[in-house]
């Protein structure tokens, strides 16, 4: 069985081919600049040289229709025939309360994605437009909506409800909802197998960070907790987000700057977190660059992230009355030693004790604690697309 992964944004569309019977990655790439001039695409199959193509892209029609081409090319392809293809599985972000696992796509599973515009503007209809694409492309093959929210199903109402007037979440749904579930599901899982702890009876915390980044608490393997809220706004300081302000933020800056609420979120989303900070960039390479060499405003940016991580920790481990692991996934969570050994450096009441020379480790798994630490620590590489595709093959 082969299966299609298919992860699109607004102008872009990330795709795998991925073999289930040993599960590996035939081919990947990346149609970037869709609707926009100098649209590529990246072909990276298996043993063979890449493919880059420069050509245009109107939409993600035709998005999918290069993508399969590359796969079907005499010289840079991996298979013979489209019907080789069993399925493709999609990120989708949003599904609201509809959903809690994933599921095959039909006309009701693209109305509650349309339905979730609101709650997920930048995601949501770049989603649909790649489900609508792939079934036009191919048609006949299954589609499979995997929903960034729906490992965060299982929180309780304590965790999920806001604290506004109860008619805001009847008429509205509004409550908090959680993103990353794809990876924290994968990354949870995997916690437990590699940490030879026992499912039914463990408690684990995963800290996926990266450009955005969101921390999740995992009790015998359901969610009970996670950092994002209505929109992934919420949370820890990010690459461009705030994460967690008084609201009344929004307000000040509004009045003070004349700015609409709209205008203000984008700031939010956008212009803030790592970047707002430091004023460089949100790339954290270059912040903690400019931290080694003085620079006060990124040191500041950096240690609010490292301190906003470990508070959630702490949080999560009161939430589960104990944990027994905490893992660091995603791409500073999984490459980054500095950051892991500095959040672990707070966690020392709870015996935390972190091995210098295994925390010397960049994307692979490995267990980064000492023996004698009260709680294990890991680094596991997240693979979002083979959780997307194992989740597409359970359901076929």
């Amino acid at each position: 069985m082969k299966i299609l992964v298919i992860n699109c944004g607004s102008s872009s569309l990330k795709y795998q081919l991925i073999d289930m019977e040993n599960e590996a990655v035939l081919a990947k790439g990346l149609c970037e600049r869709i609707g926009i001039e100098g649209s590529v695409l990246t072909h990276k199959p298996a043993g063979k040289e890449k493919l880059v193509k420069e050509t245009p892209m109107k939409d993600h029609q035709i998005a999918i229709q290069l993508v399969l081409d590359a796969l079907l090319d005499k010289v840079y392809g991996v298979i013979s025939n489209v019907s080789e293809i069993s399925a493709i599985g999609h990120r989708v972000l949003h599904a609201g309360k509809y959903y809690s696992d994933s599921i095959i796509v039909n006309e009701d599973v693209k109305k509650v994605v349309r339905d979730c515009f609101d709650l997920g503007p930048l995601h949501n209809p770049a989603n649909l437009i790649g489900i609508e694409a792939c079934e036009k492309a191919m048609p006949g093959v299954p589609n499979v909506a995997v929903f960034d929210t729906a490992f965060h199903q299982t929180m309780p109402e304590k965790a999920y409800m806001y604290a506004i007037p109860y008619e805001y979440y009847e008429k509205y749904d509004i409550r908090r909802y959680g993103f990353h579930g794809t990876s924290h599901r994968y990354v949870s899982k995997r916690t437990i197998e590699f940490g030879n702890l026992d499912p039914d009876n463990s408690k684990v915390i995963v800290c996926h960070l990266g450009n955005g980044g969101s921390v999740s608490a995992v009790l015998n393997g359901k969610c009970v907790d996670t950092s994002m809220g209505l929109t992934p706004l919420e949370g820890l300081v990010m690459g461009t987000r705030s994460g967690d302000i008084d609201p009344a933020v929004v307000q000040y800056i509004a009045n003070k700057e004349n700015k609409s609420v709209n205008e203000v979120i984008d700031i939010l989303n956008k212009k803030s977190g790592i970047l707002g900070i430091s004023g460089l960039s949100s790339d954290f390479r270059d912040v903690q660059k400019a931290q080694s060499e003085g620079d006060h405003r990124a040191d500041i940016a950096i240690e609010a992230f490292v301190y906003r991580v470990a508070k959630y920790i702490g949080a999560y481990a009161a939430a589960m009355n104990g944990v027994d692991a905490i893992t660091f996934t995603a791409g500073v969570g999984e490459n980054d030693a500095d950051i892991r050994n500095a959040v672990c450096a707070y966690l020392g009441y709870l015996g935390v004790h972190i091995d210098t020379e295994k925390n010397k480790v960049r994307g692979e798994e490995r267990e980064i604690s000492t023996p004698d630490s009260g709680v294990k620590v890991f680094a596991i590489p997240t693979n979002e697309e083979l959780a997307i595709a194992r989740e597409t093959k359970e359901l076929l």
